[in-house]
């Protein structure tokens, strides 16, 4: 009985599958019509189909003839990812073997807008110097920007001949030194490059420019520093548009002027790259701990344990854009946002109120947001509101909108996901040993926040097969663009829903303490009437330079840096191993000698001094006396006495410095206002106010410093509802020592500044 009821359940089945029609889009991956097209263009038609993938070829071929060169496609972003989406990351050692593909292989016309807010590396160099905006990314971009075509056109070159052209630009644009070369011909030795495959007028104007860099007055010190040529090389075409009298980062003309003439010498189109705006700036990154810190080279380093809750970028003026950005913008085709940093690339770009305002008034053009593939520490490992869950591609546009003015309305309608079920299990484990998660594509919660996810393979195949690489492949990437393209008429319709909540405020005008080229002369000029040697002075200036955060009015109670000998060391250890203190009696910062030269522990050193001292001489007397009871000793009680206000040397006012004790526990004698006592339970240990200070100041500018107050801390990333009652109220101490040291000791207290909290 049982084997005829499964065998005429069998023939039903049978004979319903049988009946069911089948299409040739069935023959292809993923869900969506759009998808499809775009495995089509990426993949070909599936082999052995027979006639059923005759339409299938059709589409291929029409695909692969549609003409794009004269569509005209934005793309924003900074640095690798907007690199290595428009032509290949050109830094990368393996470009020069295909240094022509990308968008640009496909899209000609394709404009490149460049977030200009990082200060690290070569780039932070030149911030010494100059008030330029950051330019290591537009000459990253600008490398990529190189095309076959142009390079015929301008150099009547054969195809091997451009190649060994972009493979003498990469070696010249990638060139780092590290000590003052004597003259260019030193350089060229250096980098290895032989002037013999370049065309004539190419090395001549090449040339030109390093004879500038040697010979200008304006360039020469630059060269004293740890550089990247190509860097070097587009700081000396601006001064091109410049008069020999005037400074380099006086007329934002200049810059544009020299991004052009650069870009035509090496085969770039003349507006190919442009800066979203000539202001330099920088950015400040507000975390949902309370800590708010400056720079972007420093956000990348960060592993603070809490999400980011918002990204500010404070400009030295009014946002200049440049008014062909906003042309392009207005013609735009097709309008792509790279995948890259996501607080550090495009969302800077976007708070810029006429570019994202350009945006949203172009209703025309296709807007895509391509994802990353990769968390990003201390940026995108921790979601906001559940610390437990991974990063998700929803989380990516919660946290746009949460930063953009009047948030993502209007900037893009389109994900592009590369799809994780076409990377084998193996790899993704290999990549979760190295402690590298995906961001992970959570389909329904997109769709439900009012944007349409298209899943695609924009992976490079290759370095998958040999290297077990998973990276975007700025070829693949090209294809799907072209692909939506072409189906731009089937795109599955914009579902309804939005985000709500709080969105992000526009660019901070003004608010720089110092601009970048004034801030490394005004360190120097401040430590050079200070007691110390000149290695410490050197030291001291590269960490101000750093944290600047740091203002240097907070100096105004350091009268010097000294280091004292090991064997000469007195300074008490009983609360701490830091072997650094501030001494208010002669006002130097006293830093054991041997410190100096380990990796991180004079910077911590240094800084703890530098905190301590902003309580100056605040105390008259500090005391430590046994405290007796009945039976015997219960444990200590510290007493500090307060020195008279107008006698005080103190960053703090008087309102301000009883704050702080109260948050430092000390509690003030009903008898006397300028007592304050804390009462320590037997043997237990304790941290007296000025030392907590000290390591509070260095632990808020940078969490690697002070393990014991980030121990103390981390109990800021628990969950209220696992609290005990005792633990929510050290919780919110916590909070308010934080919320004291943003505020009052850094002075960010504008109410932008406040993060978002349970």
């Amino acid at each position: 009985m049982v084997t005829e009821k499964t065998s005429g359940n069998f023939t039903d089945l049978l004979s319903r599958v049988r009946d069911e029609r089948f299409g040739p889009f069935d023959l292809l991956p993923r869900g969506e019509l759009v998808e499809k097209v775009i495995e089509l263009a990426l993949s070909g038609s599936p082999v052995g189909a027979g006639e059923v993938a005759t339409g299938l070829m059709r589409l291929t071929r029409e695909l692969q003839g549609i003409d794009t060169s004269n569509l005209r496609v934005v793309v924003f972003g900074g640095g690798s990812g907007l690199s290595n989406l428009v032509g290949g990351d050109s830094r990368r050692s393996t470009w020069p073997e295909a240094p022509f593909h990308g968008l640009k292989e496909l899209f000609p016309k394709t404009r490149s807008v460049v977030c200009i807010t990082d200060d690290g590396g070569s780039t932070g160099e030149l911030l010494k110097d100059l008030d330029l905006v950051a330019v290591g990314d537009l000459r990253h971009v600008l490398l990529s920007s190189v095309t076959l075509a142009n390079l015929q056109f301008r150099y009547s070159l054969s195809e091997k001949g451009c190649r060994r052209v972009a493979g003498v630009l990469y070696k010249l644009f990638n060139f780092r030194f590290d000590h003052a070369p004597e003259n260019p011909k030193t350089i060229l030795n250096e980098a290895g490059i032989d002037p013999v495959d370049v065309p004539v007028e190419m090395w001549s104007g090449i040339e030109g420019l390093i004879h500038r860099l040697f010979h200008d007055q304006r360039l020469r010190p630059l060269l004293s520093r740890t550089h990247c040529l190509g860097n070097l090389l587009l700081v000396a075409a601006v001064s091109v548009n410049c008069a020999d009298e005037q400074p380099i980062d006086e007329e934002p003309e200049a810059l544009l002027g020299g991004l052009r003439l650069l870009a035509g010498l090496i085969g770039a189109d003349a507006e190919a790259v442009m800066p979203c705006t000539v202001t330099p700036a920088h950015l400040k990154m507000l975390y949902g701990n309370g800590v708010l810190v400056s720079g972007e080279f420093k956000a990348g380093g960060a592993r603070r344990g809490c999400p980011v809750d918002r990204v500010f970028v404070d400009s030295v003026g009014d946002p200049l854009v440049p008014p062909n950005v906003l042309a392009s913008i207005q013609e735009a085709d097709l309008i792509l946002f790279a995948p890259g940093s996501l607080y550090t690339s495009i969302i800077p770009i976007l708070q810029l109120p006429t570019i994202s305002k350009a945006i949203r008034e172009n209703r025309t053009a296709l807007k895509f947001l391509v994802a990353n593939l990769w968390v990003q520490k201390g940026e995108t490992d921790i979601a906001v509101g559940s610390r437990e869950r991974r990063f998700h591609v929803s989380d990516m546009i919660a946290a746009y909108h949460r930063n953009i003015p009047n948030g993502t309305d209007g900037l893009f309608n389109y994900v592009m996901v590369l799809g994780l079920q076409d990377i084998p299990g193996s790899v993704l484990r290999n990549y979760a040993l190295e402690d590298k998660v995906p961001i992970y594509l959570d389909r329904d919660k997109v769709a439900s926040l009012g944007f349409v996810p298209i899943e695609c393979r924009i992976f490079s195949a290759e370095a998958l097969s040999k290297h077990q690489v998973v990276q975007h492949d700025p070829y693949a990437m090209a294809l799907a663009v072209r692909a939506v393209w072409a189906g731009r008429d089937c795109l599955p319709p914009q579902p309804e829903g939005r985000l709500t909540g709080r969105t992000g405020c526009g660019v901070m005008v003004g608010a720089i303490r110092h601009k970048p080229g004034l801030r490394y002369p005004a360190i120097h000029a401040a430590l050079e009437s200070r007691e110390m040697d000149g290695a410490i002075r050197e030291q001291v200036a590269e960490i101000l330079w750093q944290h600047r955060d740091i203002s240097l009015t907070q100096l105004a109670n350091v009268d010097g840096i000294i280091l004292i000998e090991t064997t000469a060391w007195k300074h008490s250890q009983e609360w701490d191993r830091v072997f650094a203190y501030y001494d208010p009696t002669d006002r130097l910062i006293k830093i054991r000698q041997d410190i100096f030269n380990q990796n991180g522990k004079f910077e911590l050193a240094f800084l703890v001094g530098l905190g301590e001292s902003l309580l100056g001489n605040y105390a008259a007397e500090k005391q430590m006396a046994p405290f007796d009871g009945e039976h015997g000793m219960l444990g200590r009680l510290y007493r500090v006495r307060l020195r008279p206000e107008a006698e005080r040397k103190c960053w703090l006012t008087g309102e301000e410095l009883h704050s702080y004790l109260e948050l430092a526990r000390m509690n003030r004698s009903v008898m006397d206002a300028k007592c304050y006592t804390r009462l320590i339970n037997g043997t237990e240990g304790f941290t007296p106010p000025g030392l907590l200070f000290g390591l509070v100041y260095a632990w808020y500018l940078d969490n690697r410093f002070a393990a014991h107050i980030e121990y103390k801390m981390a109990i800021l990333q628990m969950e209220v509802p696992d609290m005990i009652t005792e633990q929510v109220k050290v919780r919110e101490r916590r909070r308010e020592l934080v919320d004291f040291f943003r505020r009052v000791v850094f002075r960010y207290d504008a109410p932008e500044f406040e993060p978002d909290r349970d």
